[in-house]
């Protein structure tokens, strides 16, 4: 199983933003793979299905940006996943062009407050990132 988790803030004035592509992404993920993100958990809304075969878990952290380590640790301990193997976090890079996408699998969180959050939380910067 894995998760895949989407960061961005829940309110409407970060919708459409490049803040909330996290978000968006996943909404497109459940959309193209007929997952529904029916379920509140986790600090989060959620949906379960799979994509490719895979078991998958989608996370839209409800705790805004700087806590979305808090929703993530709780739903990596919930279904006893490996971050460093069975964790994708996308969220937005101030590094990159718009446009552009990096997958990481460790590093540091950059000044992004949300991937600081997560490390924190998980104890590990050993995710999957993009």
């Amino acid at each position: 199983m894995y998760i895949i988790a989407g960061l961005g803030n829940p309110t409407y004035q970060y919708a459409r933003t490049r803040h909330n592509i996290g978000f968006e992404v996943i909404d497109e993920l459940a959309d193209r793979n007929g997952i529904a993100m029916d379920l509140q958990k986790h600090r989060a809304v959620c949906g379960k299905g799979s994509i490719a075969g895979e078991k998958v878990i989608l996370l839209q952290p409800q705790t805004y940006m700087n806590l979305s380590g808090e929703s993530i640790q709780d739903a990596v301990r919930y279904y006893k996943i490996n971050p460093k193997e069975e964790l994708l976090v996308i969220f937005d890079d101030i590094s990159l062009d718009v446009g552009r996408i990096r997958l990481r699998a460790k590093g540091s969180a950059g000044g992004h407050n949300g991937i600081k959050s997560i490390i924190a939380c998980l104890g590990t910067d050993e995710f999957q990132r993009i």
